[in-house]
């Protein structure tokens, strides 16, 4: 029997089901691959403290760790909330202890409610002891002009210069993510070498919630599976940006995106892609 490629996500948990580990895990079954968990805090507002953030122990992040590893073991992993220094420092411990080939970072910093989901100090940790582990990190605008230095980024152009720039902190790719700019709904990945976007149509919707831990698992389930980079972005975008044109919501708070949409309704959108080898536009197939 052939068994699916095993990949872990390393994130917070969103009690509403719509984003961190659970939309990680929804996206891992429907992409086919073996999804294990390691819980970093539980987002969940209390209703008489308000407090929005509940972290866990360093002790319970390393065995959940561990257990997934002797368990079940892993092929590829993302991180996503890790919110603090000492659940940085270690997690990059963990990761390098179990040798792990596939790491995509996505640097998640602050919740579609503007909940803050990484403490400032943990920033540079974030950069000096993460970030040069990963095989891709998938920083959206926000993130990538605090990673940057409170950078403004509000075109295409600018968020090209953010990919290189960010590129000199050590991943091998870097995706910025620019779903927050006006206009077709455009990504750029940098390799050290070629600059290429993936362009989609912009959905006039709200419910967007997990769009990003969405993609960025995506991704890790692709690559993991044998995917190169360049396809895994343009496969993984197809499905976020699917998942997105059918978002949803039960109440009148921002609702999720649909995981099980490219599954149900076929691709919504082709993805256009701009640069790279051929310097030109092209499609993967």
């Amino acid at each position: 029997m052939n068994y699916p490629s095993r990949v872990m996500t390393i994130a917070g948990s969103a009690a509403g089901g719509s984003a961190g580990i659970q939309a990680d895990l929804k996206t891992f079954q429907e992409l086919d691959v073996y999804g294990m968990s390691v819980v970093t805090a539980i987002v969940a507002r209390h209703p008489e403290t308000n407090k929005n953030v509940h972290i866990q122990t360093i002790e319970a992040i390393e065995a959940q760790f561990a257990t997934a590893i002797n368990q079940v073991g892993v092929d590829g992993l993302k991180t996503g909330m890790l919110f603090s220094k000492e659940i940085i420092e270690t997690v990059a411990n963990l990761i390098k202890q179990a040798q792990v080939q596939t790491i995509v970072v996505d640097p998640v910093m602050i919740g579609k409610m503007n909940s803050k989901l990484l403490k400032d100090d943990a920033i540079e940790a974030l950069k000096r002891l993460l970030i040069p582990l990963a095989t891709i990190i998938t920083p959206n605008v926000p993130e990538a002009s605090v990673l940057l230095g409170n950078r403004d980024i509000g075109n295409v152009e600018e968020l090209k210069q953010a990919a290189v720039d960010l590129y000199s902190l050590g991943a091998k790719y870097v995706l910025v993510k620019g779903g927050r700019l006006e206009g077709p709904a455009v990504d750029v990945l940098y390799d050290g070498e070629d600059i290429i976007s993936y362009e989609a149509p912009r959905i006039n919707t709200v419910n967007t919630s997990g769009a990003g831990c969405t993609y960025s698992a995506a991704i890790a389930a692709n690559i993991t599976k044998g995917v190169p980079v360049r396809e895994a972005v343009q496969l993984a975008k197809s499905f976020v940006t699917t998942a997105i044109e059918h978002g949803f919501s039960y109440t009148e708070i921002v609702g999720p995106t649909y995981h099980a949409a490219e599954r149900k309704y076929g691709e919504a959108h082709q993805i256009i892609i701009n640069g790279g080898e051929n310097n030109g536009k092209t499609r993967f197939n």
